[in-house]
């Protein structure tokens, strides 16, 4: 295990929202503080230090143009560069273009000796997302391919099985849930040619029971309501959850 110091980049999946800390439950923790105490596990007698400069609703242009600079001066060894979605989420957004920017940010890193990690897109092949999912493979495919021209590792969430499970999901549908995050963090090991913690990481959850058809009503009312709805509202007035938002672990310190 080559690295010492990690920081990842990247929005609200990179930042952890919706998971948290057992020890500090006022803390967000995520896939990627998950996958740093592993590192940290594999490490010893060394230390392995990590910091976290995600902050929930950035673009990837920001995440490109303001993290990874930051990161890039924290003096890495390993970075992680994960984003993309929000942008996908928009009408109009191109996601050759999209491409064609983390195309230069990761070739930059590289020539830099910094090891990089980025991801794929989740599938969304039901529910509402599923009018994005041709921009998503697109995407998708383009990061394949900056990965092998530069050499860096994919963490390939499209192709995790398990998350095409509810269970894997928030309350919002569109954020990974506590189960989620532990097993992408799994995936994040694979990716980077280590052995997960858990041999069945990406096995199929059991499958649940059928839900009657007045209460899956009653639930599809109930996220409208909840989350559509402020997500549209927000949309609607340009602002973000992250605005004005400090990320959560902007200075690298030793994982325990």
């Amino acid at each position: 295990m080559r690295w010492r110091r990690y920081v990842a980049t990247g929005d609200s999946m990179t930042e952890g929202l919706w998971d948290t800390d057992p020890a500090e439950p006022e803390v967000t923790r995520g896939w990627a503080d998950l996958l740093a105490r592993q590192l940290a596990d594999l490490a010893p007698p060394a230390t392995v230090e990590y910091a976290n400069l995600a902050v929930r609703g950035r673009l990837l242009g920001q995440i490109l143009g303001e993290q990874l600079p930051a990161a890039l001066e924290l003096e890495p060894d390993l970075v992680s560069v994960v984003g993309g979605g929000n942008d996908l989420l928009r009408p109009g957004s191109d996601p050759d273009a999209l491409a064609g920017r983390l195309d230069a940010a990761v070739a930059q890193v590289r020539r830099r000796g910094v090891d990089v990690l980025m991801a794929s897109g989740t599938d969304p092949s039901v529910g509402l997302l599923r009018a994005i999912r041709p921009k998503v493979a697109v995407f998708n495919t383009h990061v394949w391919s900056i990965a092998r021209r530069h050499g860096a590792h994919v963490l390939d969430l499209w192709g995790m099985r398990s998350l095409r499970d509810p269970r894997m999901w928030a309350s919002d549908r569109v954020h990974l849930s506590t189960a989620g995050h532990e097993r992408v963090a799994q995936a994040a090991l694979v990716a980077l040619g280590l052995e997960p913690r858990t041999a069945s990481w990406d096995d199929p959850l059991e499958p649940l029971p059928p839900r009657a058809r007045s209460e899956r009503l009653r639930g599809e009312l109930t996220w409208a309501r909840t989350y559509l709805g402020p997500w549209v509202a927000r949309r609607l007035r340009g602002t973000s959850t992250g605005d004005g938002r400090p990320p959560k672990r902007p200075v690298p310190q030793v994982v325990r």
